[in-house]
């Protein structure tokens, strides 16, 4: 790969074949993990890659923590209004959620920063 552009569109294929092949292989335990959880760092990983195709146009977006924040701002307001009744992303509130967000954002600054850095020379 040559281009932020092209481990971006790459990274969101992975997480959308995810999606579509599921967890429904595996055994119960993990099966509900996957529903419950997976998308909820899923999501916000592939937000934070998402703005890589944006950043050169809005310039706070270029610091790894501009995008944290705004992504789990995001999925944190969208999961509050969960539990008010207004439905976005999802239609149950579970306060887990907030966490699994945080997860998903530092996982996606992790590779962001340092595997990302390491494996392309553009980055």
């Amino acid at each position: 790969m040559k281009t932020k552009k092209q481990v971006v569109v790459f990274n969101i294929l992975i997480i959308a074949a995810l999606f579509i092949i599921g967890a429904d292989w595996a055994n119960e335990r993990i099966r509900i993990l996957f529903h419950s959880y997976f998308a909820d760092i899923a999501i916000p990983f592939g937000y934070y890659m998402l703005l890589f195709l944006v950043e050169d146009q809005f310039k706070r977006l270029q610091k790894w923590h501009s995008k944290a924040l705004a992504i789990f701002l995001l999925c944190s307001l969208s999961e509050t209004l969960q539990y008010f009744g207004i439905y976005a992303l999802a239609r149950v509130f579970d306060p887990l959620d907030f966490i699994m967000y945080a997860a998903g954002v530092l996982l996606a600054a992790f590779f962001d920063r340092i595997i990302f850095k390491r494996l392309f020379n553009f980055w």
